[in-house]
């Protein structure tokens, strides 16, 4: 790729490789993780799958609003003003803890009911709700470390979530370790044993962000303080941005989780599958998320300095390395997928169908990509939220999943033929993406 004259791989690499790395550190123990219940048989991955899928509604609306807050970050760090950053953080934060609890409740008092609507199969359900009350609990934590993440990130300090995540596998690992399979004198506690694993990890890593929040505010290499005075004019600013964000991950995740009903509803041996597949679906596309990522800080600091030609040519770059670097990694993922099912213990049949969805995704794979990357970095940098709100509604609403209905019930088509035409929308995702970045009308002085 060329060098453009605006900015050169060190700054992206400095921001985007420590990004990068906790998200491969992240999907590596969700892989172990999905390696140890793999062990327990059908029933718990089908279970540990549904209850993530709706986990995930919390944690992805959570995350719309930390993009938010990075997005204002960025352009505030990147002109110097150092009160707007305080606002953007602790606004955005107070938020982010109202939506978790809004999850977390009803996730711990109803979760059979919850699950009930993903499957018909009464062992996968109860499965899934004593998982999904456990791991209710850690959505707090989960979400201070979302927004300290952010925060680090955005003035350039990603290493700081790096070793948090670090040590939050190394947690979770043992924990799978000892509890799952009942080692030493821990109790043989399965799928709920991996559900603690997880809480006690995510609560030790939001711990550890803290920390290193405090010791960098004490430093005054920060000027936080939780007491916010918004004006009028802020709060407007912000709630322009986050509503149409949060509206976009909420009807995004929502749209994921009806896929999710589709593929239970097709059976658990489908839906099994395609649990099976989320980890390597988490790495390969988390492998480009440092890329999306930067592209937030790159591209928003520049928008704050009215520097739009060179917003511009930065974000042409990184669209560049996402399209080729994910090509190649999609022929990489199809040539594995037939030894990766090897290390589970389920039926032959679960196995062929995930190798088969594996193919699907590695076709598909550039397009999500560049989605990430376009959508969820180069346009929010602008603050231009309500765009991606429509681009994203059009895309999984309009034509997502009513394809996978019509594919699912309708014609009756295998659960991988199902999964690669309802992930169609993300090459209609991509194309309106692409009139919109050629139009310019996502760059935006927020400042």
């Amino acid at each position: 790729m060329e060098k453009h004259k605006s900015w050169d791989h060190k700054e992206l690499f400095t921001i985007a490789l420590p990004i990068t790395a906790q998200c491969i550190f992240q999907s590596s123990y969700n892989f172990v993780d999905q390696l140890m219940v793999g062990q327990l048989g059908t029933v718990s991955i089908a279970g540990s799958g549904l209850s993530s899928k709706f986990c995930s509604l919390c944690s992805v609306t959570v995350s719309a609003v930390a993009a938010v807050a990075s997005i204002m970050i960025a352009q505030y760090y990147g002109s110097g003003k150092k009160k707007g950053v305080n606002t953007s953080f602790f606004t955005n934060l107070y938020l982010s803890f109202l939506v978790a609890l809004l999850f977390m409740v009803p996730s711990f008092f109803l979760p059979e009911k919850i699950m009930g609507l993903y499957t018909k199969d009464q062992m996968a359900c109860l499965a899934a709700a004593e998982y999904l009350r456990i791991i209710s609990i850690s959505f707090l934590p989960m979400t201070l470390t979302m927004l300290c993440s952010a925060l680090f990130r955005t003035i350039e300090e990603s290493k700081i979530p790096l070793y948090g995540s670090i040590l939050s596998m190394g947690i979770n690992i043992v924990g799978n370790y000892f509890l799952i399979f009942g080692i030493g004198f821990f109790p043989k506690m399965g799928l709920k044993g991996a559900a603690i694993s997880t809480l006690f990890a995510r609560m030790v890593e939001s711990l550890l962000l803290l920390t290193f929040l405090l010791k960098k505010n004490k430093e005054k290499e920060l000027s936080l303080h939780p007491k916010v005075q918004c004006t009028r004019a802020d709060l407007k600013k912000i709630f322009i941005m986050v509503l149409p964000i949060l509206a976009n991950e909420f009807l995004w995740s929502l749209g994921e989780n009806i896929y999710a009903v589709i593929y239970g509803r097709l059976g658990t041996n489908q839906m099994a599958a395609m649990t099976l597949t989320n980890p390597l679906q988490g790495l390969f596309v988390g492998l480009f998320s440092g890329v999306s990522s930067a592209a937030v800080v790159m591209v928003g600091a520049r928008l704050g300095r009215d520097e739009q030609e060179e917003a511009y040519d930065v974000s042409k770059g990184l669209m560049k390395i996402g399209f080729f670097g994910s090509l190649l990694l999609g022929v990489v993922l199809s040539l594995a997928a037939p030894f990766y099912v090897r290390l589970f213990n389920v039926e032959q049949e679960v196995k062929k169908i995930t190798v088969y969805i594996l193919f699907a995704f590695s076709a598909v794979l550039f397009a999500k990509v560049c989605n990430m990357i376009i959508g969820g970095g180069i346009i929010r940098s602008g603050g231009k939220t309500n765009i991606v709100l429509v681009i994203d509604l059009i895309g999984t609403w309009i034509f997502g999943i009513p394809l996978g209905l019509l594919s699912a019930f309708v014609f009756h088509l295998p659960v991988y033929w199902v999964y690669f035409i309802l992930s169609l929308e993300e090459v209609i995702r991509l194309l309106i993406s692409l009139v919109v970045f050629k139009k310019r009308i996502w760059m935006n002085n927020l400042t």
